[in-house]
């Protein structure tokens, strides 16, 4: 992403939503969180993805993750688009979008955050921002980034998996291997000596042989 790396502070800016004007540092606090943006108001794919988002609003909320989307569209677009996600989720009248959508008609937000996908246009020619995803910790440091082409559709399952691994690495010493979900096993860095590995993991460590003869796989039980 041009201009933010992982271990970056992320970029602090105010901006219109449909809850008002916000402060993104603010409005983030001392929690974890998410930026998605999406191409643009009223359409399919985006649609299907802020639906899913709001399905799987009490997860994040449970993994301390607040939420906040982005779209090129003005904040009145936003709150009438709105009405079709809640529709397509079949939700009952009232139900309020838990999470809040910048408004960005200028792309200046999707510019500086290097959102723009040069190979899909609007129908003024404009380039369309690209689906990405940022995880933000509570330190205000992107923790992950994700570039998706506007028209393939992100996986909110595979966020929250990726939300996890970083939350549980980033208060125990541990990777996680591919595939990997709470409760599997875990992996022992390769900086971590045998004999510390001893005292970090009492549940135990055990290897996989390989044909180098290295011992690098190593596992345990999740901590």
């Amino acid at each position: 992403m041009p201009g933010i790396l992982l271990g970056d502070i992320f970029p602090n800016f105010e901006a219109e939503t449909t809850i008002g004007t916000i402060n993104l540092h603010d409005f983030l606090g001392d929690r974890w969180g998410i930026l998605f943006s999406h191409p643009r108001d009223y359409t399919p794919v985006c649609t299907t993805e802020l639906g899913r988002a709001a399905k799987l609003s009490e997860e994040f909320k449970k993994r301390g993750v607040k939420m906040i989307a982005l779209s090129v569209d003005c904040v009145e677009d936003h709150r009438e688009w709105i009405k079709d996600i809640i529709a397509y989720n079949d939700e009952e009248p009232g139900y309020t979008l838990p999470y809040p959508i910048i408004a960005d008609p200028n792309r200046h937000l999707a510019l500086a955050l290097g959102m723009l996908d040069p190979d899909m246009k609007d129908q003024e020619g404009m380039p369309v921002t690209a689906r990405c995803v940022f995880i933000i910790g509570p330190d205000k440091k992107l923790k992950l980034s994700i570039l998706y082409p506007a028209t393939t559709g992100r996986n909110f399952d595979e966020i929250l998996r990726v939300i996890d691994s970083l939350q549980l690495t980033a208060t125990k010493r541990v990777a996680t291997p591919v595939d990997w979900k709470p409760g599997d096993h875990v992996m022992v860095p390769p900086n971590i000596s045998e004999e510390e590995a001893k005292d970090l993991f009492p549940a135990g460590v055990c290897k996989r042989q390989l044909p180098s003869g290295k011992n690098y796989l190593r596992y345990t039980p999740q901590p």
